[in-house]
């Protein structure tokens, strides 16, 4: 095994307790040149007043045990506590030491390995050394209880069967972790660790929780205490370019201090720190003050009576009996015990007072965490040595100290244990665990500008999912801000857009694209718009879908009152004319134009304008049947009448012709027939309509997108173009007679005005068919009723305007003579 190392702190018992600490920072380095035999092993470096505390705690400990009437009674526990350098080759020294022991005799037995070898191993304070330590004593089933080892890896039983620890899994740290970021909606950060089992599977179970949490990582870079110091420098220059706010670092306080210190040498953008346990809660880390407002996990802070007055009872002897103590008294007070041998360094003349030190991490009890850990491991394993060798007989415990155990029965009972002390309990799940809670803490400034660690939050993994994480108190954020920093890599994209990946770069570097015509979305981030129900559109912001405008030709707005009033103004000036056609019956121009047919087309001209007020206004399933089918019967009404009239004038003038009776073949009663006969045909055009398949009111949601128009589907096409395809026919027809007529003599030859008005007509109607077919909405409805308004005033105007200005203006031409007067032009 080579040299014997000796314990830094030890005592002997009847069952000892191992412990393995990092109480130095540092191990020599020794360069082998593998010819003569390598000298031992050593640390150097400062001491760390933190560790030195835990070793106290853990004597503490065993002394209160062994004044315990009801633990181990009658039983005294010793110790041999070692440091381990924080180096994995002297925690494997130390490790083969304890398990197989310090006794110089070989044991030929069958029990040789069990001689001198401890009960159980607290410890170590690092993960990668308990790791090493744990695959050696593992092998002689000694049990080993780590106060601050945790790594998850530590976990798993299957290569770590001895293996248990008071403080939590850093699986649980790294889900709390990101939990935490996720919290404060940080999705762009910093990831830095210890290259270290420590930091390397610690950071690997928080980046895979981050990434469930949706969070990315602008980089991650490892960094260990021995690299050079230009890897170092390189993480450090990675922080101070890095545009994530946020850093996240998994390391021990170790490995941490020397990144803070060179990142303290030059200055850097405000970074806000989080921190895993292992050095957040570390005091001497508070001294790097640009990392204010830094937050993190932390174990529970405990209370342990009677441990301070402990602490600080160094007497002199005490001192000069330990080296380890004499090297951090002499570290402390910066003097030298005995006769001093530096030049430095003046003798201790005996006034130097532990109990006057203020911010030594040694004294400080005012944050004991780990310390409880280390404290209740004790207990752990006095308890499963107390079930192993104590029995309790009628209410007392008897206890034989002379009863020989071997580790492997102290750590059956390891594992049942179940105990509460000074209020915490203490127990172990299957992977020897224990229950998972923290602390969150916050680095904030006191009013004397030191950096106190201020609990402000509770986390507890027993809880239902998402009941875990809790915040009690107001935190203080890097450079003592009080609003909560932004670190995104994209600001949020509102709603109203949607986020559109950046190529090649991480998810939560993205565009925010507006959302499409028609689509919305009404959430921030949203990676997606979705269409609105189909009688919705958007708004403005497309954010929400808002009820689509409901478009018709109304009687409020200026287009529809212009057409009413046209509507209504024609059929008044209808019945004006008929007035005074009315009025003037007997008078010659009136009889000549045929009175009756007359009167019958001023009627159906005054129907055919009040008929186009039936197209304004929301459609119904009425007022569709009516409109089209009253402007279908009521314009052949009108066309058979002016037929009628271009009939009556050729037959007018066969008439004259000698032998010609053909009047009495065209006389009033035939005139009605064909009118009534002509109409009919309509009339049986609608109905076959109505009843086959009826015009209805509809909601249009094809030709606008953004708002709803409210018209009359035709139902049957064919039954609408046959009802304008009947008008067109009879306009034709009587077109085609009136320009038959037109040169006939005499003045009464009302040809010429019906030809003109047909030829308007036409022109009206054949313009009417492109129009209606392009007309957008509620201009189709407009355009029909501009051409039944445009027709019906070409019709009044041109064939009864001329004879009303004969009537009131020119009566001298209201004749019979007049009208004979076959040389009149």
């Amino acid at each position: 095994m080579g040299t014997i190392r000796l314990p830094a702190l030890s005592m002997d018992g009847d069952y000892v307790i191992g412990g393995v600490l990092s109480i130095h920072h540092y191990m020599h380095t020794v360069k082998h040149n593998y010819t003569t035999m390598p000298e031992p092993l050593r640390c150097t470096g400062s001491i760390d007043s933190r560790e030195l505390r835990f070793a106290q705690a853990m004597i503490f400990a065993i002394e209160e045990i062994n004044n315990s009437t009801e633990l181990l009674p009658g039983i005294k526990l010793g110790y041999q506590i070692y440091d381990s350098c924080a180096s994995v080759p002297v925690a494997v020294h130390v490790a083969f030491q304890l398990s197989s022991g310090m006794d110089p005799v070989f044991y030929t037995g069958d029990k040789c390995s069990q001689s001198g070898m401890v009960m159980a191993v607290i410890g170590e304070s690092g993960s990668t050394p308990s790791i090493s330590m744990s695959r050696i004593i593992g092998s002689f089933n000694i049990p080993q209880v780590s106060h601050f080892a945790t790594c998850a890896c530590l976990s798993d039983k299957q290569q770590y069967p001895t293996f248990f620890r008071t403080i939590p899994s850093d699986q649980f740290q790294a889900d709390a972790l990101a939990k935490l970021v996720k919290h404060f909606g940080w999705t762009w950060i910093g990831a830095v660790r210890s290259d270290s089992d420590y930091g390397n599977n610690g950071m690997a179970s928080f980046l895979d929780a981050a990434h469930k949490e949706g969070i990315c990582v602008e980089y991650s870079e490892s960094f260990y205490r021995t690299h050079p110091h230009s890897r170092i420098r390189r993480v450090a220059d990675i922080i101070r370019r890095s545009t994530a706010m946020v850093v996240v670092a998994f390391a021990p306080s170790g490995d941490m201090r020397i990144l803070l210190e060179e990142l303290s040498r030059k200055p850097s953008p405000p970074r806000q720190w989080i921190g895993s346990e292992s050095w957040v809660t570390d005091p001497d880390m508070r001294r790097f003050s640009f990392c204010a407002g830094a937050i993190g996990f932390g174990i529970e802070k405990s209370v342990i009576p009677g441990l301070r007055d402990f602490l600080l009872d160094l007497s002199p002897s005490k001192v000069a009996a330990s080296p380890v103590l004499t090297e951090f008294w002499e570290d402390t007070f910066n003097c030298r015990l005995g006769k001093s041998t530096a030049i430095d360094k003046s003798v201790c003349d005996g006034t130097e007072d532990i109990q006057m030190l203020e911010k030594s991490p040694y004294t400080d009890t005012s944050q004991l965490r780990i310390t409880n850990m280390a404290y209740k491991a004790v207990y752990a394993i006095a308890h499963a040595i107390h079930n192993a060798v104590c029995q309790e007989t009628n209410s007392t415990t008897q206890c034989d100290k002379f009863t020989e155990i071997e580790s492997k029965e102290v750590l059956t009972q390891l594992k049942k244990v179940n105990f509460s002390q000074n209020g915490y309990d203490v127990s172990f799940d299957a992977n020897g665990d224990p229950v998972a809670t923290y602390e969150l803490v916050n680095w904030q400034k006191s009013e004397s500008g030191s950096i106190e660690l201020v609990t402000v939050g509770h986390y507890d993994a027993s809880l239902p999912a998402g009941q875990e994480f809790s915040i009690n108190r107001k935190l203080t954020w890097a450079k003592g801000g009080t609003q909560v920093p932004v670190s995104v890599c994209t600001d949020s994209c509102p709603p109203g857009t949607r986020k559109v990946l950046q190529k090649g770069k991480p998810t939560c570097c993205y565009d925010c694209i507006p959302c499409p015509e028609g689509e919305i979305s009404n959430v921030t981030d949203s990676p997606d718009c979705f269409p609105c129900p189909k009688e919705f559109w958007p708004n403005a912001e497309r954010d929400t879908c808002l009820p689509k405008p409901v478009e018709f030709l109304s009687f409020n707005e200026i287009l529809g009152i212009i057409l009413a009033v046209f509507s209504v103004g024609g059929a008044c000036l209808t019945i004006i004319t008929a007035a005074v056609f009315y009025h003037h019956r007997k008078s010659p121009i009136v009889r000549a134009n045929n009175s009756e047919l007359s009167f019958l087309l001023l009627f159906s001209l005054t129907l055919c304008f009040l008929c186009s007020i039936t197209f304004i206004g929301p459609p119904s399933e009425w007022s569709c049947m009516l409109r089209h089918t009253a402007f279908g019967i009521t314009f052949v009404l009108c066309m058979s009448c002016v037929l009628g009239k271009t009939i009556v004038v050729l037959m007018a003038f066969k008439a004259t012709l000698p032998g010609s009776n053909v009047m009495k073949w065209f006389g009033p009663p035939q005139q009605r027939m064909t009118v009534v006969f002509f109409t009919f045909i309509q009339v049986l055009i609608c109905t076959i309509w109505l009843v086959l398949s009826p015009p209805f009111p509809m909601k249009n949601l094809t030709t606008y997108k953004e708002r709803i128009i409210l018209e009359c589907a035709l139902g049957s096409t064919i039954g609408f173009w046959a009802v304008l395809g009947y008008i067109g026919l009879l306009a034709v027809f009587c077109f085609v007679l009136a320009v038959l007529a037109r040169k006939l003599p005499d003045n009464f030859n009302e040809a010429k005005l019906i030809t003109f008005s047909m030829l308007i007509f036409c022109a009206v109607w054949i313009t009417f068919i492109p129009a209606y077919v392009s007309s957008p909405g509620k201009f189709t409805v407009a355009v029909e009723i501009f051409a039944i308004l445009a027709s019906s005033f070409g019709l009044i105007l041109c064939i009864f305007a001329p004879k009303c200005f004969i009537i009131l203006f020119k009566p001298e031409k209201n004749t019979k003579k007049h009208l004979m007067n076959k040389n009149q032009s």
